[in-house]
């Protein structure tokens, strides 16, 4: 664990957690981050729970340093894709490089950050995007059903597959994301960073991570199956028309590109 934090404060990465009314499981979530790295970003999306009540509390019994706790608060909820945008401004006014962002409802297992940092070394300019086992004990068929269709239109829309394109556990890299715009402020949020930073060229790098998904009657879910899907679909119908306009050629000048750079091997003339 020492080479991972030390890896954490050379790469200077923080872990960015957007939470709104999910004050049963933030705590534990917290204290689990806690374990492996103290650089935290705590984004409160207009919580109407006990939230912040409990953050103080924790805040006194296991005081972290304020030079790596952060707590960004807004008292109107605006939305998961709103908090994160947040959260990744304040991450660059601390001067931090990179973010690990986290689900505050406990699906996602702290203990697996150095499965992104390790990945981190090896691929330091990746988007690094956790994949879950869409056949874990518990998990909604109408997540299952949703992801999949997610990954047929990602690929569709940007040429790269990826197993997973709904989790939230992800390691970004910061200045991959100067001057992104996201077109909606909630969960699609987390599509549209996907695609524009595959037309953008970053690499996309997927790590397997576990998931946990309590029984039907302990869940705290924000999702709206047939809201959010109808804002998927029209998300993706959107996407598909700028990647005919802008997303595939741009892929295809890159790849002419890369194709015509002269060859890096030492000249072997006599």
């Amino acid at each position: 664990m020492d080479d991972v934090r030390q890896i954490i404060n050379r790469r200077k990465v923080c872990v960015v957690v957007p939470t709104y009314n999910n004050g049963t499981t933030v705590v534990d979530v917290l204290r689990r981050i806690a374990a492996v790295t103290p650089h935290i970003v705590v984004v409160i999306d207009g919580a109407t729970d006990d939230t912040r009540r409990r953050i103080a509390r924790w805040q006194e019994e296991e005081p972290i340093p304020a030079t790596t706790f952060h707590l960004v608060d807004y008292p109107d909820n605006h939305g998961k894709g709103y908090a994160l945008l947040m959260g990744f401004k304040c991450a660059i006014l601390k001067g931090y490089e990179y973010a690990l962002t986290i689900d505050s409802d406990g699906q996602h297992f702290p203990e697996d950050i150095p499965l992104f940092i390790n990945a981190l070394e090896q691929h330091p300019e990746a988007l690094i995007v956790g994949a879950r086992n869409l056949r874990e004990r518990n998990m909604p068929g109408g997540s299952t059903f949703a992801n999949r269709f997610s990954n047929f239109w990602f690929a569709v829309q940007t040429g790269v597959r990826l197993p997973d394109t709904q989790t939230g556990y992800r390691l970004y890299p910061l200045r991959r994301l100067s001057g992104v715009h996201l077109v909606t402020s909630r969960y699609e949020a987390e599509l549209e960073l996907l695609v524009f930073a595959a037309w953008a060229g970053v690499e996309l790098l997927p790590v397997p991570v576990r998931v946990y998904y309590p029984p039907r009657n302990q869940r705290v879910s924000h999702f709206r199956p047939f809201a959010d899907f109808a804002r998927i679909s029209l998300l993706n119908t959107l996407f598909c028309l700028v990647a005919v306009f802008y997303g595939w050629p741009t892929a295809l000048y890159r790849k002419l590109k890369a194709s015509c750079k002269p060859s890096s091997s030492p000249s072997t003339a006599g």
